[in-house]
């Protein structure tokens, strides 16, 4: 199972609506079941340092099927996960990062969102989860 580019574009459309309503500005990746890139979005203004950080939090959720502040909890010293975030080429381990499952529950991709405040970018992303 692999999330299709219309879907893609369709949890885009509606992180960007989430951004909006908060007035905030940001980056906004969706990767498949692979942890590839399928598409995103960068809003006119939303900061350029995020780029990256948007694109491996949508890694890091699909490599790990968790919310990426979920896994942020469990990598804090002394935690089971304690510097997790040096593997894999570099992982984001704080919010924004949310795993996309169709309808049967099945991890399809994830989406990875940056620009703003942690918690602001974990609701544009569930904004656009929800959206599959």
């Amino acid at each position: 199972m692999n999330i299709k580019l219309a879907q893609a574009e369709k949890i885009i459309s509606a992180a960007k609506e989430k951004a909006k309503a908060i007035d905030t500005k940001m980056n906004i990746a969706v990767v498949d079941a692979g942890a590839n890139l399928v598409a995103f979005g960068r809003m006119d203004g939303a900061w350029l340092g995020s780029l990256d950080i948007s694109i491996k939090k949508a890694k890091t959720a699909r490599f790990f099927d968790m919310n990426t502040g979920d896994i942020g909890g469990l990598s804090q010293p002394g935690g089971s996960l304690f510097n997790i975030e040096h593997s894999n080429g570099g992982l984001i381990t704080f919010p924004g990062g949310i795993p996309l499952k169709n309808g049967k529950g099945e991890v399809v991709g994830a989406i990875g969102v940056s620009g703003s405040s942690v918690e602001n970018d974990h609701t544009v992303a569930d904004a656009g989860a929800k959206a599959l």
